[in-house]
């Protein structure tokens, strides 16, 4: 029997449900029940009333969401080493020091953030309801964190002003696409799209036709009659478009833009951690009950 096969065969047995976010690795993808963005995969896990286990193929803080939002659950994380860079960019200690220099502006939070600092947002946002959340606020001015490129962003498509926390968080893999590339790109392909995640440099955002995240991406493109698009988040993506749009053609804006810690989860670990249900992720009550706050005030803005 193939992995793929056992591993189907064991979620069975334990009653478990496997969610693979949109960078996963595309076996690991086929694999899963659910792909998609962090919260999407969550709030599915929520409504799996029969699951006892959540195996989550993703990253640290994504796993760490599931665990808060689904307490009666065991989370699993494939492997442990599997941690988002920009996550670990925004401490404690950096969020309270900006709450002192500004005392009286609300916290929004990027859902890329550890369970530690959510605690201490006022409310939580994705890429996809950044600017939602925003723009639901009543103050003009907001601390948030961790990604300066989305809070460009949605400063932007707000006018209000969002002070970034730490001022230089970032994706590593976002910021290695440039404009150039996409400027070759176009002379071959001149009718293509060009989507461009918010976590993008402004000179990407600037020739972007199309500004969204992961899961608006995936849906943009099935809406959109063009055969061709450029895109430029990481390329995980790339399989789950193809395989939804058998009859449109997908191009990596850059082609070596791959999260390492995304692509850590193989087939292999997939299976040892449900086998031997190891690597448990869980929150202490008293972070995950602030944090639990925080991400359900964004599901109220947000419906």
């Amino acid at each position: 029997m193939q992995l793929a096969e056992e591993i189907v065969k064991l979620k069975k047995e334990k009653k478990a449900v496997i969610l693979a976010h949109n960078y996963q690795r595309p076996e690991i993808q086929d694999t899963a029940d659910y792909v998609g963005d962090s919260i999407e995969l969550s709030r599915k896990a929520m409504n799996e009333k029969n699951a006892d286990i959540i195996l989550f193929s993703a990253v640290d803080f994504m796993a760490e969401s599931a665990a808060i939002l689904n307490p009666n659950k065991k989370v699993l994380l494939p492997t442990l080493g599997a941690r988002c860079p920009m996550a670990q960019m925004l401490t404690v200690d950096e969020i309270k020091r900006w709450k002192v220099a500004y005392p009286l502006i609300p916290v929004v939070l990027y859902v890329n953030t550890l369970a530690t600092a959510k605690a201490y947002a006022d409310v939580c946002c994705t890429s996809a309801n950044a600017v939602k959340v925003i723009e639901s606020l009543d103050a003009e001015t907001i601390l948030f964190g961790p990604d300066r490129n989305l809070a460009e962003y949605v400063q932007q498509e707000t006018g209000k002003t969002l002070i970034p926390i730490p001022e230089w968080g970032f994706c590593p893999t976002h910021l290695l696409f440039q404009s150039e590339d996409v400027q070759v790109l176009k002379a071959q392909y001149p009718d293509a799209i060009v989507m461009v995640h918010p976590e993008c440099s402004l000179d990407m955002r600037n020739i972007a036709d199309y500004i969204g995240s992961t899961s608006q991406m995936c849906r943009y493109a099935k809406e959109n009659n063009a055969k061709t698009f450029i895109v430029a988040t990481e390329e995980g993506i790339l399989h789950r478009l193809r395989k939804d749009n058998p009859d449109k053609q997908f191009l990596a804006a850059y082609e070596d833009a791959i999260c390492p810690n995304m692509k850590l989860t193989t087939l292999e670990k997939l299976y040892l951690a449900l086998k031997e249900e190891k690597h448990v992720i869980t929150v202490p009550e008293t972070i995950a009950r602030k944090a639990r706050t925080a991400l359900e005030k964004m599901f109220e803005i947000t419906g």
